[in-house]
């Protein structure tokens, strides 16, 4: 038997495993990708206007410099940042597939068959990066659709899925570091921060003095920017991104066969041999097991808020030899100003990544119980309820914390460029807060999922991706308006700048409470673990 024995039998259970979930991200990310087109040249009609809006310092931090001023091009830039979602969609395929297989005991089931030492790691990279190129081949399509260049519109799926695969190699290796799945994500992660970060200010340092430009070479995702899709199409970058992946992909078999299975490189850090006085209660257990989540998500959300509060300002300026771009904020945002318009926009999509935030925490419940860790704890006196409410309180407070710090930060960064920031603080704080009772009924369904019909609990992913793609081209791509109301966010007032309305809110967090219930009610009555 050869270390790559049974590699295409496990490549069809990861296909299997995957079969909602692959096709969901695709074609939310084409779906997305189709409306860029039309809706720019609608809103940018003329080279200078692209290049005017895309001169300014907030949106060269977000998507990176404009090589060119033709529609392409303009896309392209505009997707500037689907090429870190592509990425942390490919190491957290890899990472689902090897080293939560591993943690959970499964991988060492199938290891009891005739599966070669590297089967499992090779059939994750081969499902990422074929999914990669299914993705890359139908943007290709979409964009040829679109009336836009074919050549361009390759080198642009191939920008997608490089960045797709090289981190996916980033997620082979970080599995074969530690243990558990969670820090290899958090290393994977970390390792995608940087990379975006670099590039950013290398492009920040090229729009002004030049001097740390070269910083973007040191990233994949600086390397992927400048294949210049539509524009010069450097398609020698494709063959250094590839390089760079199968170095990674050769460094995470080479270390996978350094270490047992179900075991990291990196040495866990050992414990204290009693528990300290507050690990008594389940609640003190899961606030161990969920700070370090919080943590990161508020560091992040914080950095959101300094970003985009920097921009508002410029908003104004941005628009004004513009009407059609001013017609399209004030829609998104009410009638009481385009920088409140601006901002509605951007609390909207907090509250789309807080809803992330949510899924994710209320999630640990079903990685609690298939890992074997929620067992011990419920042969004691601890109830189901109360053992899943422990784990609830973070779902509930932790964007609560988070949107709340995105709303502080906003409110003080665009506050201090106006002068004024004791005005602008209570309103985006109340802005960003008031998300919540849409984010609450996402993690809600989760819980109801987890709870009634526990192996369909990750689809609330799929919810998600859904209000996304509601929230970003449902108007643009005139879905009806029962399409439009399925997203809780949907019916959110579009604050700042418009009137806040109780009675949605309300029924909302009625809607998330009754979805909680029914989940715990079906907690209650069925089997642990699930079967």
């Amino acid at each position: 038997m050869t270390k790559l024995t049974g590699t295409g039998g496990l490549v069809r259970l990861v296909l299997r495993r995957d079969r909602l979930l692959m096709p969901v991200w695709i074609g939310f990310l084409c779906l997305v990708l189709i409306s860029f087109p039309s809706s720019l040249r609608e809103v940018f009609p003329t080279a200078a206007e692209r290049r005017q809006y895309a001169d300014s310092p907030g949106f060269v931090a977000l998507y990176g410099r404009l090589s060119g001023s033709s529609l392409g091009e303009f896309v392209a830039w505009r997707a500037g940042f689907l090429p870190v979602i592509v990425g942390l969609i490919g190491l957290l395929t890899v990472i689902r597939h090897t080293r939560v297989e591993e943690e959970t005991g499964r991988r060492e089931l199938l290891g009891a068959t005739a599966i070669g030492r590297h089967a499992g790691l090779i059939a994750a990279l081969a499902a990422a990066l074929g999914a990669n190129l299914v993705l890359a081949a139908l943007v290709t399509l979409s964009m040829t659709g679109q009336d836009l260049p074919v050549a361009g519109s390759v080198a642009f799926g191939l920008e997608l899925a490089a960045a797709g695969a090289v981190f996916a190699a980033v997620g082979a290796v970080a599995a074969q570091l530690t243990s558990s799945a969670t820090g290899a994500r958090g290393i994977a992660t970390t390792v995608l921060g940087a990379a975006y970060l670099l590039p950013v200010a290398g492009d920040l340092s090229d729009h002004a003095d030049g001097s740390l430009a070269w910083l973007s070479w040191l990233s994949p995702i600086g390397w992927v920017h400048r294949i210049q899709p539509y524009g010069r199409d450097r398609w020698s970058i494709l063959a250094l991104a590839a390089a760079l992946t199968a170095v990674l992909m050769a460094a995470a078999i080479a270390l996978s066969a350094r270490r047992d299975l179900g075991a990291g490189l990196l040495p866990p850090r050992p414990g204290p041999a009693t528990a300290t006085p507050y690990l008594r209660t389940p609640l003190a257990l899961a606030w161990r097991l969920h700070r370090g989540l919080l943590a990161g998500w508020t560091a992040g959300f914080a950095v959101l808020g300094v970003v985009f509060g920097s921009l508002a300002e410029g908003i104004g300026d941005l628009q004004r030899d513009n009407p059609t771009l001013r017609d399209i904020f004030a829609r998104m945002g009410g009638p009481t100003g385009l920088i409140d318009a601006y901002l509605a926009g951007i609390m909207g999509i907090l509250g789309l990544i807080a809803a992330a935030y949510s899924i994710q925490a209320t999630l640990r419940l079903q990685l609690e119980e298939t890992s074997g860790r929620a067992e011990p704890i419920l042969a004691t006196a601890v109830s189901r309820l109360r053992w899943a409410g422990s784990h609830l309180t973070f779902t509930l407070l932790g964007p609560t914390v988070a949107l709340a710090t995105a709303g502080l930060t906003t409110g003080l960064t665009y506050g201090l460029s106006t002068a004024h920031p004791g005005r602008q603080l209570p309103r985006l704080l109340g802005a960003a807060t008031v998300q919540l009772p849409a984010v609450w009924v996402l993690a809600a369904t989760a819980v109801a999922l987890f709870g009634l019909l526990p192996r369909l609990a990750p689809a609330t992913w799929g919810a998600l991706a859904a209000c996304l793609l509601v929230f970003m081209v449902g108007a643009a791509m005139h879905l009806s308006h029962w399409l439009l109301d399925l997203s809780p966010f949907t019916h959110i007032p579009k604050a700042p700048g418009a009137a806040v309305s109780a009675t949605p809110l309300v029924w909302l967090t009625a809607t998330a409470a009754a979805l909680t219930a029914a989940g715990l009610n079906g907690l209650r009555h069925r089997d642990i673990p699930s079967t």
